[in-house]
C-alpha cells in the first residue's frame, strides 16, 4: 500500500474506482470505430483448445448461464446489443463478431486495472478486489469467445 487512507475512505474509494474503471473502459471501447475489431486477430481468434466452442460449453456449462450475463451495451449510445441475434443477414453476422471483440478487450482491459487497488489497499484487500474484477469479467470473456465461435461456424457468416 503506497498511499494510506482509514478504513472508511479505502472502501469508498474502492467502490468508486471499480464503477469508474468499468465504466469509462466500457465507453471508452465504444468510441473505437467496430471495423479496428478484427476476429482473427491475435487476441480475439479461436484456440485449437476451445474445440470450436465445446470447451465452454463441457467445461464451463456456458449455455445454462450466459443468457442471465448483463448485456452493457445498452448503457452507450454507441453499443451494439449482444444479448440475442436480432437479424439473419451476413453483415450483421459480422459486425456482431466485431462487437463479441469489442466486448471482450473491454473486459480484458477492466481486469488488467487491478493493480491500481494495491496502490491505497492493503494487501489482501487488493487481492480481494482483483478477485471480484476476475469473477466480475471472466464470464464475459468466456461469453464473447464462445458466441464468436459459434458465429464463425455459421453458414451465414461464411458467406
Amino acid at each position: 500500500m503506497i498511499i494510506h487512507l482509514p478504513p472508511f475512505w479505502i472502501a469508498g474509494l474502492n467502490v468508486i474506482a471499480c464503477l469508474v474503471l468499468q465504466t469509462g473502459i466500457a465507453w471508452g471501447v465504444t468510441q473505437i470505430r467496430a471495423n479496428r475489431f478484427r476476429p482473427d486477430a491475435w487476441l480475439y481468434r479461436k484456440r485449437e483448445w476451445e474445440r470450436n466452442g465445446h470447451l465452454y460449453e463441457d467445461l464451463f456449462l456456458i449455455r445454462k448461464w450466459k443468457t442471465l450475463l448483463p448485456d452493457g451495451a445498452a448503457w452507450f449510445k454507441k453499443g451494439f446489443a449482444k444479448k440475442r441475434l436480432n437479424e439473419r443477414s451476413a453483415e450483421y453476422y459480422r459486425r456482431f463478431g466485431m462487437e463479441t471483440c469489442r466486448g471482450e478487450l473491454a473486459h480484458w482491459l477492466q481486469i488488467a486495472c487491478a493493480p491500481l487497488f494495491f496502490l491505497w489497499n492493503p494487501a489482501w484487500a487488493g487481492w480481494a478486489v482483483a478477485s471480484f474484477l476476475l469473477l466480475a469479467n471472466f464470464p464475459c470473456i468466456l461469453a464473447q469467445r464462445y458466441n464468436r465461435i459459434r458465429l464463425a461456424s455459421s453458414r451465414m457468416c461464411r458467406r
